[in-house]
């Protein structure tokens, strides 16, 4: 009789550790879900089969490694940098702050070169380098896109003196278009929307205005919990997308499907500690990748062969 009480309180005991198995396998499988570590374990296994000459076709993030970690861009605490881009004519890069809306000139290690307000803006959050001193800027909560000119004298820009373009309704009015690239190749704007993430493309013919309507990408690609920014490599024509939320640089091939990833958890590509939040992603003709990330944190990742 003894026995009974013993052998229930043994089939409780068990009963509570497989509940308590099946809830962090649960919580395990959400996680996962959410950060899409199945597309990203699909993705980790068909680059396993990627031949030299095609990894040398692409960016290849994964053999990327951070050279500088999260420098600190001085006295921009409070000031959230968005996005950057890279101008190859003053091998320089650019930046929008989004909270104190300005325009900042950066070296290629990240010191601050100059600071230019940017008035009439509400809240810039992307930026593109066009060439010939044009650079394409996005104010996601007014949802325009400007047109603006930049030269080695200009300290101000106000928004009442360029070309402005409306960017219409965005599925969710608060998490609209935050991503902007100019594709050379092309001729053609690309655009993000942060959520659902989503690209669109606009054509120019000059540069200096936009022509048409922009068109939306079928894309079924963007396995990602949203869209911080984009880049092109002017060396391979392939489209890089920054996800904040998925802590994740991905690479599109030019028929938009995934080539390869990096992660931006800390222990992964030379990162110390993980980069809190993505927000601006650049690349230079050398091959050099450049990130930000809010508040004022700067990164630079270089390719190991």
């Amino acid at each position: 009789m003894a026995t009974q009480p013993h052998s229930s309180l043994k089939s409780a005991r068990r009963s509570r550790w497989y509940l308590w198995l099946l809830l962090v396998i649960a919580v395990a499988y959400g996680v996962a879900f959410a950060m899409h570590w199945d597309d990203r374990g699909v993705l980790w296994v068909k680059e396993r089969f990627e031949t030299a000459a095609e990894r040398q076709e692409s960016v290849w993030l994964p053999n990327y490694q951070a050279v500088i970690d999260g420098k600190l861009l001085p006295g921009m605490e409070k000031d959230e940098a968005s996005d950057l881009a890279y101008n190859p004519q003053t091998k320089t890069l650019f930046s929008v702050m989004g909270k104190n809306p300005f325009l900042v000139e950066l070296s290629l290690q990240g010191d601050v070169l100059r600071k230019m307000p940017l008035v009439g803006w509400s809240n810039p959050e992307a930026l593109t380098v066009m060439g010939n001193g044009l650079m394409a800027i996005v104010d996601e909560r007014e949802h325009l896109l400007s047109i603006v000119k930049v030269d080695g004298d200009t300290r101000e820009l106000n928004i009442a003196d360029f070309p402005k373009y409306d960017l219409g309704p965005s599925k969710d009015q608060n998490k609209a278009f935050e991503a902007i690239v100019w594709d050379s190749r092309n001729q053609q704007m690309l655009l993000g929307e942060e959520r659902p993430p989503a690209l669109f493309t606009w054509k120019s013919s000059d540069r200096v205005s936009l022509t048409g309507d922009k068109q939306k990408l079928d894309s079924d690609e963007l396995d990602l919990r949203n869209l911080s920014a984009l880049a092109i490599d002017p060396r391979t024509g392939h489209t890089l997308v920054l996800s904040a939320d998925s802590h994740l640089l991905l690479e599109l091939d030019e028929k938009g499907e995934q080539v390869s990833f990096m992660t931006l958890l800390g222990g992964f590509n030379g990162l110390k500690k993980t980069i809190p939040r993505a927000e601006g992603v650049t690349m230079d003709e050398a091959g050099n990748l450049y990130m930000v990330s809010e508040p004022n944190l700067f990164y630079r990742f270089e390719k190991q062969n």
